[in-house]
């Protein structure tokens, strides 16, 4: 039961979410009919698990395989020698924060938690330093797959995900900044102490050594592969129920009816998105340069699950309702967000600093933001 607290059996919000619950499934029941909304919703997650959830858990399979030989073979050891004089400058954080940052990038939010936990890796911080790898961990999260994914797309899009890499990058360091400032002020005069002191010899090497595997060099290559591989299945099975959940509901709330009106098939909806995207379409078409009411369901859904998110591009390149600058765009808020909203708590938790989970947010969102337009100007720019 951890992270749960008790509550009244029956509460007012008993009752207000019965009302919204009932009320939306009414509400595209009276649209779609009853049996046709049911029949779509399952022929969507039934293909979104065929077609998108597989194909992403094999990305991560593959992925998580290289992204195991390069630590075992200490490439992920000299990123990290190149980058962390870039930290403090750029970032405000120690040099350390690179190797966090590293990790997420080759799998998920949460991976930067166990860095924050290691007292080795936290005594490099202060006290209002460490809340702030949050934002930057989120900041990378997934960032392998979701390039990978856009760059499977085709040729034309390689361009556009690494210039949505790019942004994301700047987002990240608006975010980690805006939150720097929100825990300085918040810690006051005890800000500056460092968060952790340790007296443990060789404490100090830790960024000169790392940790092989046994065996002779071709061992070393196949565990490190399986191993890297089994991680990739452990993360594609976690991010099934996010896709099939929200992206069938998305879906649902992005497409209309096929050709011959309701039939059940998958991806029928009510053009409800594209309807809210069209009344903002004089903000979305500058900032993000969106020529699609339909596009804003990509950022959209990020906020809650980037695989649910990436998931929807394949069906709006076929539809032509996206385009190369859209991808440099969803990219870079894709992987700036990464799906925030349902991992900024838990990681605020861990870090010790829940009470500050709402500022994190805060910073995440306008990061996030940033990253889209600036993934649009420099397409702009250089494409």
């Amino acid at each position: 039961m951890e992270h749960k607290k008790k509550v009244k059996a029956i509460s007012v919000e008993t009752f207000v979410f019965l009302a919204i619950f009932l009320g939306g499934f009414i509400w595209l029941g009276s649209i779609m009919g009853v049996g046709m909304m049911f029949k779509t919703m399952m022929a969507t997650a039934h293909d979104l698990l065929l077609q998108t959830s597989f194909f992403i858990m094999a990305m991560a399979v593959l992925a998580g395989a290289i992204s195991a030989l390069l630590s075992e073979f200490g490439v992920i050891a000299l990123v990290n020698k190149i980058f962390a004089p870039l930290m403090k400058p750029i970032w405000g954080l120690p040099g350390a924060g690179v190797t966090g940052a590293v990790a997420t990038y080759l799998s998920d939010n949460p991976a930067i938690i166990p860095f924050a936990s290691d007292k080795t890796f936290t005594q490099y911080f202060k006290k209002y330093q460490v809340p702030a790898l949050c934002n930057l961990g989120t900041s990378f999260g997934m960032g392998l797959i979701v390039t990978t994914f856009m760059v499977s797309q085709g040729d034309e899009y390689i361009a556009p995900a690494l210039i949505g890499n790019l942004a994301a990058i700047i987002g990240s360091i608006v975010s980690v900044r805006l939150m720097l400032i929100q825990t300085k002020r918040y810690y006051g005069s005890s800000a500056n102490e460092q968060y952790e002191t340790l007296d443990t010899d060789g404490v100090e090497d830790q960024n000169e050594f790392r940790y092989i595997r046994t065996g002779n060099l071709f061992q070393r290559v196949l565990d490190a592969l399986l191993e890297g591989g089994k991680n990739g299945v452990e993360m594609g099975l976690a991010i099934i129920p996010g896709i099939l959940i929200v992206c069938t509901f998305v879906m649902m709330l992005t497409f209309g009816p096929g050709e011959n009106g309701y039939t059940g098939a998958a991806y029928e909806g009510v053009k409800l998105l594209p309807l809210l995207g069209s009344k903002l379409q004089f903000i979305l078409e500058p900032m993000f340069g969106f020529k699609s009411a339909e596009a804003i369901a990509v950022p959209i859904t990020s906020l809650g699950a980037v695989g649910a998110a990436i998931s929807l591009i394949p069906e709006l390149i076929k539809t032509g309702k996206v385009s190369a600058n859209d991808i440099a765009v969803f990219t870079a808020m894709g992987m700036c967000w990464s799906g925030y909203l349902s991992t900024h708590i838990g990681m605020m938790d861990a870090l010790k600093a829940r009470e500050l989970a709402g500022k994190a947010i805060l910073s995440h969102t306008i990061g996030g933001i940033v990253a889209g337009i600036v993934a649009h100007f420099i397409f702009m720019i250089f494409i």
